[in-house]
């Protein structure tokens, strides 16, 4: 059985080194040739991740084994970790995760350890989702206003701008604003009370 690892590490003042080190303490013989590092955020989903990608499409086969130190290697979130572990095991590589306290997460216990993961996930959203709604209800309920503060100020500048005859582009330039904030108040009225 041929074992890979993946590391990834968030910028470039970090180093995937202690994770190698981990992975090798914890057993595991993984030949330098086959540690895939990377540099990349823990918010871009795994597949989109060149080096990783790169490793599932053309190195990894049925029978191989691939280790990670924290579960945050095999994708962004609960979904995309599951759809990652799905997709590696349909392919016959057994993934290895050693955080947990199920190592082998293509197993049955593994699997069964991602659904609750899953279940637990999926019930935060829901309760996050509920207490975004009350606190919205609330807020109406008290007379609030909802929503983005009128910029009046920069409605002003872009107005002057454009009364100057710069275009939309120049205006983002002059204010250093980005183009979707000036078209925003291109053509509203600085008196506005909307």
């Amino acid at each position: 059985m041929r074992i890979f690892s993946y590391c990834r590490v968030s910028t470039t003042e970090q180093t995937t080194e202690n994770q190698i080190i981990a992975i090798r303490q914890k057993g595991y013989e993984v030949s330098d040739s086959r540690v895939i590092s990377e540099t990349v955020s823990g918010s871009v989903e795994a597949m989109k991740r060149q080096k990783f990608k790169m490793l599932i499409n053309h190195q990894l086969e049925a029978g191989d084994m691939l280790v990670v130190l924290k579960l945050d290697r095999l994708g962004r979130d609960n979904i995309d970790v599951q759809n990652t572990i799905n997709f590696l095991t349909d392919k016959g590589i057994k993934v290895v995760c050693l955080d947990l306290p199920v190592v082998d997460l293509s197993s049955a216990e593994g699997k069964l350890m991602l659904q609750m993961f899953s279940a637990f996930a999926e019930f935060e959203r829901n309760r996050i989702r509920e207490r975004t709604k009350e606190g919205i209800e609330r807020a109406k309920a008290q007379g609030k206003k909802l929503g983005r503060p009128e910029a009046h100020g920069t409605t002003l500048s872009v107005q002057v701008k454009k009364a100057e005859g710069l275009s939309q582009s120049q205006t983002a330039d002059e204010l250093g604003l980005g183009i979707a904030t000036v078209k925003r108040h291109w053509n509203k009225s600085s008196c506005s009370n909307k």
